[in-house]
């Protein structure tokens, strides 16, 4: 592994990178906050997908693009002349320092809930008017559903066990049944998604990561089936659905 000095150089050659391509490249000289957003996304979303499968070298290529995205952001800010990367990592150093008093202070705290419960506590007084508001708009509803649940856990609101919030999975399957008007069932089946999101986040599931390994396991075996449709000269789409049931059964003989 490379020494603290290492590190610190190679983060000041990338610096120097940025400056010359901002300066001297025709397509980095054209972007700017909103033409790189879309950008960040993919970045991000391609992360995620490497740390899914924990692919290490993978991750560490991704990890690469994600900085040089932070970095940019960080230049154009200074060319705006409103903050560069040593405004954000001063910022951020600030954040942890006053966030983690149990480390840079003299208070005590006795597990991992009493440390999540103090720093959304201590959010509170940096002035967000809401436990919230710190939720993005952007952010998919399974994932935003998630960080709801965990933020107003932080102040104590949150069932005692997953017991509790499993008897509120079954109330709201109840009401999403009995409900007949359409757009009310809608409303209902949202409650049903939020109540489950909360018995896996409660349960130590993670339900974003459950849902996309699932998400994966299904595209890996349908694939198979389509192939071992391929090889008998089968067409899916002529298929009855009892037979694509056999090969769906084949495939997951396959997988496993």
């Amino acid at each position: 592994m490379n020494t603290k000095e290492q590190k610190l150089e190679a983060f000041s050659k990338l610096l120097d990178i940025m400056d010359d391509l901002r300066e001297k490249c025709p397509w980095d000289k054209k972007q700017d906050l909103q033409s790189l957003r879309h950008l960040t996304l993919e970045e991000v979303y391609e992360l995620s997908d490497a740390l899914l499968v924990e692919d290490l070298p993978e991750i560490k290529k991704e990890l690469g693009d994600v900085l040089l995205h932070l970095v940019f952001y960080a230049k154009i800010g200074s060319e705006k002349g409103s903050f560069d990367i040593a405004d954000v990592i001063n910022s951020l150093n600030e954040k942890l320092i006053f966030r983690h008093p149990h480390i840079y202070g003299d208070v005590e705290v006795k597990d991992e809930e009493e440390v999540k419960q103090n720093w959304e506590k201590l959010k509170l007084k940096e002035g967000n008017k809401s436990v919230l508001s710190g939720v993005s708009k952007g952010t998919p509803s399974l994932v935003k559903a998630f960080r709801i649940q965990e933020k107003v856990k932080g102040i104590g609101f949150e069932f005692e066990n997953a017991e509790d919030a499993w008897k509120k999975v079954d109330e709201e399957l109840a009401e999403f049944h009995a409900e007949k008007d359409s757009e009310k069932k809608e409303q209902e089946l949202g409650d049903v998604f939020f109540s489950l999101i909360n018995y896996a986040r409660i349960s130590g599931l993670n339900p974003d990561t459950a849902l996309e390994k699932t998400n994966l396991k299904f595209i890996s075996r349908f694939q198979k089936m389509e192939n071992l449709a391929n090889e008998r000269s089968l067409n899916l789409s002529e298929m009855s659905l009892e037979k694509m049931d056999e090969l769906w059964e084949e495939a997951k003989l396959i997988d496993n």
